[in-house]
């Protein structure tokens, strides 16, 4: 589905505020309801609440790495549309161009307070920052967390490289520079994040129209270093501690709707960006899938999922649609009677009908997979076919003889390819509709300068 017109209003009914909270490289089988938390040393009830209370997807979809998977779901269109296809290592205009429209914009259009408060990785610089692509304000990093080991690296310099520090900033206005990002307050930051969120929760439950939190956090990324107040808490290490930080944060953002007087009315998501992290000794864990981020594997694109809106939104459901993060432009655009442009292609497939029990079946059969700009594979309902193997990150992407057919029933870990080529068919119209489009509407290249207008 390339194109999604802007919906009606959804419901008479008052327009729900969202919580979305979105983990950094959490893996598929690190929190409880997914078969963690015990078992990795430090439970999840928190966060595995929203199972109990809602809708649990265990095929739920992103990109590949930080950058890539943060464009799609802020903008509803694969990161290969808009020049954000591979996290980005400096020296050209990094983010998204202000061509692109935001679910922050489309919400806030729609007549939402928004707020950002964590890892951005869309863009380092005014003019690409949240509150210049349609957050009323936010506070977080402008890149990436392992850039708090810079300040303590031998042989560094701010003169070499400048280090990341975090910035806050408002709709309208410059951001500014609060700190440098090191390893102290690498520990701190996801307190500080949650923070500014519950405030504004609890600040914006008072005003009279709705809102809209985006919670990026920063854990587990690497360094996977625990607040203060968590380390030795579980006996477990600095991973299960990471694990009860983030816990008692997502804790913390429930009781705050729950005292706003807002529960009925708000839905709350968790999700991750991408699979598991991989560098050691901060490795996480994919459950039973084989891969990690930056992999087409499905331990690099398939994450954890939990949605809940109470009476809406069906309770201990769980369901293996597929579904990708691509669509929540879409899909909350259409609760939220948002509007979605319609002078570009739109890879956002709405999944309202779906997510509120309309339908047992998701409106997406399938997508195509990229690792930074090469298509490397494509899935479609219980089968993938990868061009490209590449097993980690650190391994050169080689280029297979004949595309590798795996059903991922009988073999989820991607092992043993099958014969079944008839799904080639069906598969190939996935990336024939993207190559239609991509003559019509080319893609905006990385490093692409603002102001961007795209050639007719």
């Amino acid at each position: 589905m390339l194109f999604n017109i802007a919906a009606p209003t959804y419901a008479a009914d008052k327009k729900p505020n969202i919580v979305f909270i979105l983990a950094d490289n959490l893996g598929y089988g690190e929190i409880g309801s997914y078969g963690g938390g015990l078992t990795r040393g430090a439970a999840t009830p928190r966060i595995d609440s929203l199972a109990n209370e809602g809708t649990q997807l265990l095929n739920m979809n992103m990109e590949a790495q930080c950058t890539p998977s943060r464009a799609s779901l802020m903008t509803g269109r694969w990161a290969i549309r808009s020049g954000t296809h591979s996290v980005p290592f400096g020296g050209v205009a990094d983010g998204l161009t202000r061509w692109e429209t935001t679910i922050g914009e489309a919400l806030s259009d729609a007549g939402y307070a928004t707020g950002y408060y964590g890892k951005w990785h869309l863009g380092s610089h005014d003019g690409r920052l949240p509150n210049d692509q349609g957050f009323d304000e936010w506070f977080g990093i402008p890149r990436t967390t392992d850039e708090a080991l810079w300040p303590t690296a031998s042989g560094w310099s701010p003169d070499i490289m400048p280090p990341e520090k975090t910035m806050e900033g408002k709709k309208g206005e410059k951001s500014h520079e609060l700190a440098i990002y090191d390893v102290v307050q690498r520990r701190l930051i996801d307190a500080e994040i949650t923070k500014r969120s519950v405030a504004f929760i609890e600040r914006e439950a008072k005003a009279s129209k709705p809102f809209f939190a985006y919670v990026a956090l920063s854990q587990p990324h690497l360094p996977t270093l625990p607040n203060p107040a968590f380390t030795g808490k579980t006996g477990n290490g600095d991973w299960a501690d990471m694990l009860a930080e983030m816990d008692a944060n997502v804790g913390q953002l429930l009781d705050a709707v729950d005292k706003a007087g807002v529960r009925d009315n708000t839905i709350v998501i968790f999700t991750s960006d991408n699979g598991a992290e991989f560098v050691k000794p901060w490795d996480g864990w994919s459950g039973p899938w084989r891969g990690q981020y930056f992999t087409a594997l499905e331990g690099g694109i398939r994450v954890p999922f939990l949605i809940r809106w109470p009476g809406k939104i069906a309770a201990r459901h769980v369901s293996n649609e597929i579904v990708h993060g691509v669509d929540m432009f879409a899909t909350l655009a259409r609760i939220a009677s948002a509007k979605v442009p319609t002078d570009r292609p739109m890879d956002s497939v709405d999944q309202s009908d779906f997510i509120l029990g309309k339908s047992e079946k998701s409106a997406r059969e399938g997508f195509p997979i990229w690792c930074a700009d090469r298509l490397t594979a494509v899935k479609w309902r219980n089968w993938k076919m990868h061009f490209i193997r590449q097993d980690t990150m650190f391994d050169p992407p080689v280029k297979n003889p004949v595309p590798t057919i795996y059903n991922l029933y009988t073999d989820p870990r991607e092992e043993k390819p099958t014969a079944d080529t008839w799904v080639v068919g069906p598969m190939l119209k996935i990336v024939g509709a993207f190559d239609q489009s991509v003559k019509h509407y080319p893609l905006i290249l990385m490093g692409t300068p603002d102001p961007y207008t795209p050639k007719k």
